[in-house]
C-alpha cells in the first residue's frame, strides 16, 4: 500500500497493513444499524467494561463539533489485547453502554451495537472495512479518547484505519502530552486537520485526523473497576 504524501515517514517501527480475511458478505448477516446513504456518523468502539459518564462525553462531545447524525457504541466481544479474565460478559457491557449513551445530551442518536458478535470481527480494523463494505455512501468518523491514541500504534493494522476514514481524537485526562507525541501523531502529522476547521472531517478523504479539546471528564474503567474489587464505590481518576 502506498503512502499518502500527506503522510511523515519516521524512523520507528509500525506494524503493517492488516491482511484481509475472508468475512461476511456485504449483507451476509444483519448488522442491526439503520444508516442511510449521506449520514455523517462516528464509531466509538471499546470493552466498555464498565462504560461510564466519561465515554458518554467523548461520544457528546464528537456528535456536536463534527455535525454528527449518529455514534456507533462498538461494544468489543472481547478487545485481543486485554486479558479475557477482566472482562464482564456482553451482555454486562452492553447494558452498561446503553446506560452512558443515555447520558449524553443526544440520546436517541446514540445507537449501542454488538455489531462485531454479529458479524465476526475480531480487529477493530475488520469491523470498519465490514461497515464500510456494507454501508456505502455513509460518511463515518473513527472516534477515540486520547489515551488511545497515545498506544494506538500498537493496535493491529492502525495504518489501515488511518487510510480507511477520518479520525477525530478527543481529549482525555492523564494523556494529553503523550497523545500529542504518539507516534501515530507524528506519521500522520501532514494529515492533521485544524480543530477549527472539525466540522468538515467527516467528508475529509482519509488520512484526515483532528484533536478535539473539551472540557476533561476524569472517569476511566480502570478506575471503576479498582474502586468495585476494594468495594469502595466510586472513582474518577484513573488511566
Amino acid at each position: 500500500m502506498s503512502i499518502s504524501p500527506r503522510e511523515r515517514v519516521l524512523p520507528f517501527f509500525h506494524a503493517g497493513p492488516a491482511p484481509r480475511a475472508f468475512g461476511p458478505r456485504r449483507g451476509a448477516l444483519r448488522d442491526g444499524l439503520d444508516l442511510r446513504p449521506g449520514m455523517r456518523v462516528g464509531l466509538f468502539g471499546g470493552s466498555f467494561n464498565p462504560a461510564h459518564d466519561g465515554h458518554a462525553h467523548v461520544a457528546e462531545t464528537a456528535m456536536r463539533r463534527l455535525d454528527l447524525d449518529r455514534v456507533v457504541w462498538l461494544v468489543s466481544p472481547q478487545n485481543p489485547l486485554k486479558d479475557a479474565r477482566d472482562s464482564a460478559p456482553l451482555a454486562e457491557r452492553m447494558a452498561s453502554a446503553a446506560r452512558a449513551a443515555r447520558l449524553a445530551a443526544h440520546g436517541p442518536s446514540m445507537i449501542v451495537s454488538d455489531v462485531e458478535t454479529r458479524i465476526g470481527t475480531s480487529w477493530t480494523v475488520e469491523t470498519l472495512r465490514a461497515l464500510v463494505d456494507r454501508h456505502p455512501g455513509v460518511r463515518f468518523v473513527w472516534l477515540m479518547g486520547s489515551d488511545n491514541l497515545a498506544s494506538f500504534h500498537r493496535w493491529r493494522g492502525w495504518t489501515d484505519i488511518m487510510r480507511l476514514m477520518p479520525v477525530a481524537v478527543i481529549a482525555r485526562p492523564g494523556s494529553l502530552l503523550e497523545s500529542r507525541t504518539a507516534p501515530a501523531a507524528e506519521r500522520f502529522a501532514r494529515a492533521r486537520v485544524p480543530e477549527h476547521r472539525a466540522r468538515s472531517l467527516p467528508e475529509t478523504p482519509a488520512p484526515a485526523w483532528a484533536w478535539l479539546s473539551a472540557p476533561l471528564n476524569p472517569r476511566s474503567s480502570t478506575a471503576l473497576r479498582a474502586a468495585a474489587a476494594a468495594g469502595t464505590g466510586d472513582a474518577r481518576a484513573g488511566s
